[in-house]
Parts: C-alpha cells; structure tokens; sequence
C-alpha cells in the first residue's frame, strides 16, 4: 500500500516496528524480578496489563508466574485456568498454608507461563486474614517456599512473577507490596489518569516504612491510548513530566482486539499476535527486560 496515505503510513510503521521485534531474544533477570501490577483506580487496565506483559515475557522463552488475588479471577480466566469454587487457588494459600506448588496450573495457550488462579473465596479473604499471624507476609513467604520447591525438583528458576491486585488497598494488595520489589502502575490516557496516583504512592511510601523497603515503582505504562486526540498525548505528557524515569516509551492503544480476547479466554498475545495492540505490549516487555 502507498504509504502517502495515513493509513499506508501506520502500517508502514508497524512493519518496522514488528521487523525490530522479530526474532528479538529478551535477556533473562539475574535473579527473580516479583512486580505487582496495581492501581487503587478501576478499569485502567491492571488485568489486561498482567495477562499480556507477562504472555509476552513467556513468549519469548522466560519462565513467567501469574498469581491473580483479584476476587474476580479475571486474569484466570484471560489465561483459560479453572477457577471454580472447587479449584485449590490462592485463597487456600493464604489462608490454609497450601503450598503455592499444589495451586499453580500451566497456561494451555502459552508454554512457560503458569497462573495461580483466584476463586470467589478471596472475597472474604480480607476479613479472614485479619486475625491471621504475619498476615502481610504470607503471600511473600509462599513464594520463597514456592522457589525452593522448584529448585528442590530441579525445576528452572522463574523469572518474573507478577501479581495482579484488585483496585483498591486491603490486606490482599498489602500482601501483594510486600511480597514485591518492584511496582508496576498501568495509567489510563484520560482526564483522571493521575487522580488517586498520588494516594496510591503515599500509601506505597508507607508500605516502603513500614513492611517492603526494597519495594520501588518501577514502572508506569500508559494504557487506553488513543492517538488521535490531544487529550491523550497531554496525559501522556504530564505522566512522563512527573515521572521520567518509570514511564515506558511503549504505549498500549485503545484496540478492540485488546478487548475481546479475554472473552476468548486468551491474552492478545494468542487471540491475535500480529496486532497493534500484541506489538505494543511486545515492545513493553521488551523495556521492562531491558530495565532489569
């Protein structure tokens, strides 16, 4: 196609993109990178973040784990992982010492991914691990439980975990900080992409103080984007204003293809790989790689 024409030009730009891409081997973490994806504002994307970065990590030859403590499963079900009443999930781990390695179930669409999925338990896990002992710290040591047992089976080391939080600060996101050294904050390019942030550092801040000082936001990925209008690219702005350093260059757009693939249940990485939304999370695992 005539790239003298906009849309010849976008997907001009895409097949540089996808040819910068193409055969492109990420380099493994020294040791295991653990980041919870999580912001206190709903619908920004923390689901859709999580299932895709971390398919596009395990795609590219990295042992990836997804633990979903969202109540509402929707990273289980994006990664077609039985969560029905009856599944052991991370529920049982938390609250019944079930070791993570009874829990974890593989992903049938992605090799080297596995998810710990989440049950409608976890609704009432809040109230439960109130009167629990180390209660923040659970979730942590069932993961280095976890890492032991793979080394103990001869297992490879993973390389990333990632934790997918429910929009809000309850002791399931405070088990999730605590466990984590690294924040990841997907922002929504829209009119209120910041507000609530500065609540949702402060309450990071504390977490740093009091329970996780090795705990830092790492990483900001601006989501929802749509380039054709001048509100997105002023978010955008501002975002990168504040925090120039944790922004990734990478942004996922607006894409219905985005969009649909849970209702598949599949990432956008499997549902369809050579979309622009697959490319753009594509190039954002490419820099959280190249940032370790």
């Amino acid at each position: 196609m005539d790239d003298s024409s906009p849309l010849g030009r976008e997907l001009a730009r895409e097949a540089k993109r996808r040819e910068k891409l193409a055969g492109k081997a990420l380099p493994r973490p020294k040791s295991t990178r653990i980041m919870t994806v999580s912001n206190q504002k709903g619908g920004v994307g923390k689901t859709t973040t999580t299932v895709n970065i971390a398919a596009a990590l395990a795609g590219a030859g990295l042992q990836v784990l997804v633990i979903d403590i969202d109540p509402q499963g929707n990273a289980s079900t994006a990664l077609n992982i039985d969560h029905h009443a009856e599944i052991a999930s991370i529920y049982d781990v938390l609250i019944d010492d079930v070791p993570l390695s009874e829990v974890v179930a593989p992903c049938p669409d992605v090799a080297n991914l596995i998810c710990a999925p989440a049950t409608i338990h976890l609704a009432g896990a809040e109230i439960e691990l109130v009167s629990l002992v180390a209660r923040e710290q659970r979730l942590r040591r069932a993961i280095e439980a976890y890492a032991r047992t793979r080394e103990t089976r001869g297992e490879p080391r993973l390389d990333f975990v990632l934790i997918d939080c429910p929009p809000s600060l309850g002791l399931l996101t405070v088990n999730a900080f605590v466990a984590a050294k690294e924040v990841l904050i997907p922002i929504q390019s829209e009119y209120y992409a910041l507000e609530g942030l500065s609540q949702l550092l402060k309450n990071i801040e504390m977490i740093q103080k009091h329970l996780n000082a090795e705990l830092i936001v790492s990483t900001i990925l601006l989501t929802m984007y749509d380039g054709r209008t001048n509100l997105a690219a002023q978010v955008a702005a501002e975002v990168r204003e504040h925090f120039p350093d944790q922004v990734l260059k990478a942004v996922i757009p607006r894409s219905v293809r985005i969009s649909e693939a849970p209702s598949y249940q599949q990432t956008v990485m499997t549902y369809d790989p050579s979309s622009s939304g697959a490319l753009s999370y594509q190039e954002a695992a490419v820099e959280i790689t190249s940032r370790s």
